[in-house]
């Protein structure tokens, strides 16, 4: 198949996991074009059967927002047509699934188009009154939806009330990049090494991650376990963390490494993953400890019930409830056996249900489904 990927290039969940998409796609043979306006940075180099195709917004004067959109549609329409692309996979609702539906027109029913709903394009965007209307418009539009967890498809049915089928196809690491690592001396890179036991917190620092309380959570765990905190990611709540932090006394214990694209190797250093999010539609990163062998304690939120079972392979608690969050943290951190338990069932459920492979496969099986209809 000729597959056409348009996804945001940046670190975030949908970026990755459409990236890696299109990698593992490329190995099994397809012929993968992606289309955005920079390459993403999980791509990367030379890869057999993947090609780029950069989207420049016409800077014309009279535009106040350079028009991305509709040079989208452009390149899209364009690439389809060059390459004979049997499908367009995009990621994220706004503004992807729109210009795929404008490229469709452009070029002919025969283009169809898979939209991959990941989260905040629903649940933040899909409640700006301005933004609803065109994100249904493009979800009904689509030849086929898919959703990132079961709880996304129901508030995606819920919040625009639409008739179309939502299949539910999960998130999935690349088992071939996601192991536990020796990382015996590469904690130096990031922090000095030492005999404590070590909790990490990854994400773009947004409200709805709640780094308040993974800090809150860490300075009680430190009260009890020898601990030291890596924090990687920036975003708006990065300053008032670190004022957060100096004002507890903890600069020395908390390591502030900002983006990182190695997050495999990071994880290998961690021995618990702190997600305690007000909304976490899958909690990719969650997924991503679990497969280098880190147990998460985090939030019962969105889709993250689905990805770590409570009890088996982390703990997951109240929203907000940051004292459970920290006795369970403590919990794990001094009973080995329990710990090791955790890190074997963790790494079972990646390989059973979350594996590149297994879902590459579903995706295989849409595509061929939506193009039987032609």
């Amino acid at each position: 198949m000729k597959i056409g990927i348009t996804c945001y290039p940046t670190h975030g969940g949908s970026g990755v996991v459409a990236t890696e998409l299109g990698k593992l796609l490329a190995d099994r043979g397809h012929q993968v074009h992606f289309i955005s306006y920079d390459m993403p940075f999980r791509l990367g180099g030379f890869h057999q059967n993947i090609y780029y195709h950069p989207v420049e917004a016409n800077q014309y004067s009279l535009f106040k927002y350079p028009p991305y959109d509709l040079a989208l549609a452009s390149r899209m329409a364009q690439v389809a047509q060059t390459y004979k692309l049997d499908l367009l996979h995009v990621h994220y609702a706004v503004p992807h699934a729109i210009a795929a539906v404008l490229a469709k027109q452009m070029v002919g029913d025969h283009l169809k188009i898979v939209t991959t709903l990941h989260g905040t394009d629903i649940t933040v965007l899909g409640e700006d009154p301005v933004l609803k209307d065109v994100i249904k418009f493009g979800i009904t539009q689509s030849d086929r939806v898919t959703a990132v967890s079961d709880s996304l498809a129901e508030q995606t049915i819920d919040i625009f009330q639409v008739e179309t089928p939502i299949e539910r196809i999960y998130n999935f690491v690349d088992q071939r990049v996601y192991y536990p690592r020796d990382v015996t001396g590469a904690c130096e890179k990031y922090t000095p090494c030492s005999d404590e036991k070590t909790l990490l917190h990854i994400s773009n620092f947004r409200p709805v991650k709640r780094t308040e309380d993974v800090i809150r959570i860490f300075a009680q765990v430190h009260e009890k376990v020898p601990t030291k905190l890596l924090l990687v990611g920036e975003g708006p709540d990065s300053i008032p963390i670190r004022k957060m932090v100096q004002s507890l006394g903890l600069e020395k214990k908390v390591a502030f490494l900002g983006k990182q694209d190695d997050v495999a190797q990071i994880h290998s250093l961690a021995d618990l993953l702190l997600l305690p999010s007000e909304k976490e539609s899958f909690g990719l990163v969650a997924l991503e400890a679990m497969a280098c062998g880190v147990p998460t304690i985090g939030s019962n939120a969105g889709g993250l019930p689905e990805v770590v079972e409570h009890g088996v392979t982390g703990f997951l608690s109240h929203i907000g409830d940051v004292d459970s969050m920290a006795s369970n943290a403590i919990k794990l951190l001094t009973e080995p056996s329990l710990y090791d338990q955790f890190v074997e069932a963790g790494m079972e459920r990646v390989q059973k249900h979350f594996s590149g492979e297994a879902v590459v496969e579903l995706y295989e099986s849409l595509y061929r489904e939506v193009l039987e209809e032609r």
